[in-house]
């Protein structure tokens, strides 16, 4: 096992779905994959111990949070991330860039670097690529990502291609400047719904050479269709051998779509977000527990799955902690769908090993819960 290598492990003869390894500081992490995401050092009402129950490989956090709070030198005064949080698998930190970008009005923008203002208590701070690289340094998180400009949708093409050419020059100073070789340091494309701007973002990237590669500049607005026609360039001119990350999306159709066009690791809230307000994934599509038909259902939450809650709790019972607002609902209901994403993503992996994803991603879509996703 070589440090952030990538071994392809197989291939599926129909569609472009690829299933691998890649090796982190804390292990090998299992492609496809979903990761939860824990923004402050924490995924929002679900133990550590209960993401390990599940199966979740990677967890992310979020330099822009931790930066402001409680701060890069306190957490690595800790011991990094993987002590501070009580983590012993491996952790993905986002730049934050996303974070800066979507908060346009209160930023200043230059070739250097940006300027922003806390949303805590509006102190003005700046990074440039290299100051970026430190906080994650002191973060510790086994894959890190680059700094870049993430345009908002829709944005004129003369902008995008901007963000293009200034991501590319930071991800090559984010490369120079990153010393802490234990960490994979990922670079990101971008160009929207621009393929030309989305090809020049890959040359570009392949030309400085990472272990691994984000797609971003999705999940901003564009239209589900639009993003899987621009996404299919993408992967296909991406280097084989190393890992595909399409940033912010967690949908199960999409995952399922994206899989099939060759990306391997995926990152959303949507999950634990969903489950604070009283939603479930299921094989049946999204349900609402406030509704009052399940008010004396006392079946499980999904028959089909495996997990904790559906395994202990049933809908009634569910119904009931959502609608007295109990803590626990969210708990329970967070640890569903994430064991669903993440069961979806070990479920594909297991189709493309057998040769057999595009049976796989055609029983997915023509399924009874596919077009409420």
């Amino acid at each position: 096992m070589t440090l952030h290598e990538f071994d392809l492990i197989a291939t599926d003869p129909d569609t472009s779905a690829r299933a691998g390894v890649f090796h982190t500081a804390h292990g090998p992490v299992r492609t496809p994959v979903f990761m939860p995401v824990g923004t402050r050092a924490t995924v929002k009402g679900v133990l550590p111990e209960q993401l390990r129950d599940i199966g979740a490989q990677v967890v992310l956090a979020n330099t822009y949070h931790l930066f402001l709070r409680p701060g890069s030198d306190l957490i690595a005064e800790a011991g990094g991330l993987h002590a501070f949080m009580n983590w012993d698998r491996a952790i993905l930190t986002d730049s934050g860039g996303f974070q800066i970008f979507s908060l346009a009005d209160t930023l200043k923008l230059d070739d250097d670097g940006v300027t922003f203002r806390s949303i805590i208590d509006g102190s003005w701070h700046r990074w440039t690529p290299e100051d970026n690289m430190r906080v994650q340094e002191d973060l510790g998180a086994d894959i890190i990502m680059q700094l870049d400009q993430c345009p908002p949708f829709p944005a004129e093409e003369s902008a995008v291609a901007l963000a293009v050419r200034r991501s590319a020059e930071w991800a090559k100073r984010c490369k120079d400047s990153h010393v802490r070789e234990a960490q994979a340091l990922f670079g990101i494309v971008q160009g929207g719904v621009y393929d030309a701007l989305r090809a020049e973002s890959v040359e570009r990237l392949g030309e400085i050479g990472f272990p691994g590669y984000g797609i971003g500049g999705y999940s901003v607005g564009e239209p589900h269709d639009l993003m899987l026609e621009s996404l299919a360039p993408v992967c296909a001119h991406l280097p084989a051998d190393k890992p595909r990350y399409l940033m912010g999306v967690g949908n199960p159709t999409t995952l399922v779509q994206a899989i099939g066009l060759g990306v391997d690791m995926f990152d959303c809230v949507l999950p634990t977000r969903t489950a604070r307000l009283g939603t479930a994934f299921s094989s049946e599509g999204r349900l609402n527990m406030r509704n009052a038909r399940f008010a004396r259902d006392f079946s499980p939450l999904d028959p089909a799955c495996t997990c904790p809650t559906c395994t202990g709790y049933t809908r009634a019972y569910i119904r009931h902690l959502v609608n007295t607002k109990e803590m626990l609902a969210s708990t329970l209901l967070s640890v569903h769908n994430l064991h669903f994403l993440i069961d979806l993503t070990t479920r594909a992996r297991l189709a493309i090993e057998a040769g057999e994803y595009g049976a796989f991603m055609r029983a997915w879509l023509s399924g009874p819960g596919a077009e409420d996703y």
